[in-house]
């Protein structure tokens, strides 16, 4: 790939880290609800998702997978039915689940593996179940692909997504602890969690109405 070419890739694929999607809802969330620390450990879950789905799109299974309707709709149903109930789920929690109480606030957080599991689980989902990944991947990546080293310049691109993907996974991550250290007591995050719920639902609604790009 051309090296001009990368200073065109890297902002464009920012901007695509940057979107304020479902997994990104998480990021924020976990961040007001757990700390910094345990957003960003979460979010591996994510990545792992993004580093399976660059690697079936290198292969040229993505591509296969956008043309096959069936595929196509069952993947697009399934995440969007994990969003919704995922923002139910969000929308009904209690307002101290959202914040860390004010007397444990300063205290050390000791990553607890059932929860990183948990969440892990949940941003692994997320990603999985969202066929817009994969579009990314099969459609913006080979504009950037470098014909005469094809695997080399994938692997590359792919490398620089998830780079810059947990880039932005820290900076939503700040800003929700950021936010979660501003409630002084639980139920003045009510709203947040009300919030966070709303976009998830929308975000599933949205989900199921994505169309199957034309072959």
């Amino acid at each position: 790939m051309a090296f001009q070419n990368y200073w065109l890739f890297v902002p464009a694929c920012f901007a695509l880290n940057m979107a304020f999607g479902p997994n990104n809802v998480l990021s924020l969330s976990n961040g007001a609800r757990d700390g910094m620390r345990y957003s960003i450990l979460a979010a591996f879950g994510r990545l792992l998702a993004f580093a399976a789905m660059i690697a079936i799109s290198g292969f040229g299974l993505g591509a296969l997978l956008l043309a096959s309707e069936t595929l196509f709709t069952l993947l697009k149903f399934g995440g969007a039915i994990y969003l919704v109930w995922l923002g139910i789920k969000m929308f009904r929690a209690a307002p101290m689940s959202l914040t860390r109480s004010v007397a444990n606030a300063d205290a050390p957080i000791e990553p607890s593996m059932d929860k990183l599991r948990r969440l892990a689980k949940q941003e692994f989902l997320v990603a999985a179940g969202n066929p817009k990944a994969i579009l990314i991947f099969t459609a913006f990546f080979p504009q950037f692909v470098d014909r005469s080293a094809y695997a080399a310049s994938f692997t590359i691109l792919g490398a620089i997504f998830l780079l810059l993907e947990l880039v932005a996974i820290a900076i939503y991550a700040a800003l929700g602890a950021r936010l979660g250290s501003l409630a002084q007591v639980g139920n003045s995050f009510r709203w947040f969690n009300r919030a966070s719920g709303s976009l998830m639902i929308g975000f599933g609604l949205l989900l199921a109405f994505l169309r199957r790009p034309a072959s």
